[in-house]
This record gives structure tokens, C-alpha cells and sequence, in this order.
């Protein structure tokens, strides 16, 4: 499947629940203005994933190709495993309206709490998995936005209505199917 698509589908799925949805939930609850707000996901979620699949390119090519099969294998075990725990995230964590504006306490809000994340993990995993950078990229962002600009749109009424436990064990089940087509390839080459 093409690395774009295959990071839309990956990334969407494992923010349902995230704290970074959460931390969407709670600007969109504060703010009440979804533009500058999808616009500071937009450009946060951009520079973040940016620099994760850079780092997850560079693995790629600095790596021994077989030691690279096993660290894929592993990092999507991993995340499909990590994608069972849920995130909880509080209000007060959230800043205050600074005088930057909504788009700046966005932007800056969300690439630190992003810093980390499942999401960020995996863009890494599938920046070395496929070496396809800009489709990565451009698919993880477009993840981000299709599980957060509803939460920032339509708020708590829609996410109170996500079944987000069947969803996490989807997205896990989604990871660990791509492990293990990792694990055959790292078995073919070893």
C-alpha cells in the first residue's frame, strides 16, 4: 500500500483518544475559534512530523539495512501495543489566551505535547519503513487533521460518541499486521 495512504489511515486511527485530540477538545472548548486553531494543528502537526520523518529517513539510510527490518519490526509492536493506553490530558495544563493569539498558543501547544507521542513515534517508524519522506509527512499531517478538526468543530458532543476502545484496538491491530509484514521481510533478509 502507498506510504500515504498507509500514514493517513495509521496516523488517524491512533489520535482518536490521543492527548493531542484531547488538547484539541480542550482549545476548541476554551477559544471557540476553530480556524486559527486548525491552522495551529496544521503548522505544528507540519514541523513536528517534518522532523520526525527526517529522523526516521536518516535512520534509514544510516542503519544497516537488516538492523533497520528489526527496529521497524519492534517500533510497530510497540506502538501497537502502546496504542491500548490511553491518554488523559487536564485542563489546567492548557494555557491561557496569550497575547500571541490562538493561532501561536496552537501552534505552540501542540508540536510540545506532540513531542513524544504515539504519532510522532510512528511517523519515525514509517519515515524508515518506507524512505518516502514528503508522502509521510503529507500523510501523517492529513491523519492528524481528519481526527482533529472534528474534535475541534463539533467539540465534546463528538467525541463523547466516539467508541474509542474499539477504535485504539483497531489502530492496534493495524500496527502490529504491519509488524508483522515488517517481521517478513526481516526474516526474507536475514
Amino acid at each position: 500500500m502507498h506510504p500515504f495512504l498507509v500514514s493517513i489511515a495509521l496516523v488517524a486511527l491512533a489520535e482518536i483518544g490521543d492527548k493531542t485530540q484531547i488538547l484539541s477538545l480542550l482549545l476548541a472548548a476554551r477559544y471557540r475559534a476553530p480556524a486559527p486553531i486548525v491552522a495551529g494543528i496544521l503548522v505544528a502537526t507540519l514541523a513536528n512530523h517534518g522532523l520526525a520523518a527526517a529522523a526516521g529517513d536518516l535512520l534509514a539510510h544510516a542503519l544497516d539495512p537488516r538492523l533497520l527490518d528489526w527496529a521497524v519490526v519492534v517500533s510497530f509492536v510497540v506502538m501497537g501495543l502502546w496504542i491500548l493506553v490511553p491518554d488523559r490530558m487536564d485542563a489546567d495544563a492548557l494555557p491561557r489566551r496569550s497575547a500571541r493569539g490562538v493561532f501561536l498558543t496552537t501552534a505552540a501547544s501542540f508540536f510540545i505535547a506532540e513531542m513524544g507521542d504515539k504519532t510522532q513515534v510512528a511517523t519515525v517508524a514509517l519515515a524508515a519503513r518506507y524512505s518516502a519522506w514528503l508522502p509521510v509527512v503529507a500523510g501523517t499531517t492529513m491523519g492528524m487533521l481528519a481526527a482533529n478538526v472534528p474534535a475541534v468543530v463539533f467539540g465534546h458532543r463528538f467525541a463523547d460518541r466516539l467508541p474509542a476502545r474499539w477504535v485504539h484496538a483497531f489502530a492496534a491491530l493495524m500496527f502490529l499486521i504491519l509488524g508483522g509484514l515488517a517481521l517478513r521481510t526481516a526474516l526474507q533478509a536475514g
